[in-house]
């Protein structure tokens, strides 16, 4: 029976010690040397298990440089821009952040353990369902999960200290750019064929400014059918 358990122990602690080699090997090669330096945010990437946000049969491809797919037409963003856009918010362990479009859920898990709380929205009801019930088994208690459009934000938890969508709308919502606090930040990627990451903030005085960073290609923003 000891034997027994000692030879379980081990190919559980290899396991772990698998994908964690595998997600330090992740942040080196394609975050860090891609310019990505949040000590915080790189911490997070190397602890966060990607392999449990996408379907079993490509699990072995969780921790490679591109998106996936996770089923319903919609994908895992690429690591690096989790990475990028997780970096430019500049959050702090005191914000509240809206999350539009949750998908797998793993952009939520990266931000949870930087903020004090995150609401994320997912349109598509199998991918919030499923979104939630892998967050709260791996144990992240300060992300909830909304299964809604994201066009018109989280009014009853608003305002927000920053806003990240993870799906592009054509334009900018003004319902998002609403529930942004003042002095808050927003990014997000804008627009149809082409598309460009943006970011937009909100001076303490209400004036907005945006300014696109990088093109980028995400899944569409859709409203409910």
């Amino acid at each position: 029976m000891v034997i027994r358990f000692l030879l379980l122990f081990s190919f559980v602690i290899a396991q772990q010690s698998s994908w964690e080699s595998k997600a330090v090997k992740m942040v080196n090669e394609q975050i860090i040397v891609r310019g990505v330096t949040d000590q915080d945010v790189l911490k997070v990437l190397k602890t966060t298990p990607r392999h449990q946000f996408v379907p079993p049969e490509i699990a072995d491809y969780a921790y490679d440089d591109s998106p996936l797919p996770i089923g319903e037409g919609q994908t895992i963003s690429q690591p690096y821009i989790v990475a990028f856009m997780t970096e430019i918010l500049e959050m702090d362990s005191s914000h509240k952040v809206l999350e539009i479009g949750t998908g797998s859920g793993y952009q939520a898990a990266v931000l949870s353990p930087l903020v004090k709380q995150v609401y994320t929205i997912e349109i598509v009801k199998t991918l919030a369902d499923r979104a939630n019930s892998t967050l709260k088994k791996l144990g992240y208690k300060n992300v909830t999960v909304r299964w809604g459009d994201g066009y018109g934000g989280w009014p009853e938890e608003a305002p927000f200290d920053r806003i990240i969508g993870t799906a592009a709308p054509a334009e900018i919502p003004p319902e998002l750019i609403e529930q942004l606090k003042p002095g808050g930040k927003m990014v997000l990627p804008v627009g149809t064929k082409w598309q460009e990451l943006i970011v937009v903030k909100k001076s303490f005085s209400g004036t907005i400014s945006k300014k696109n960073v990088l093109p980028v290609r995400f899944v569409p923003m859709v409203h409910p059918e």
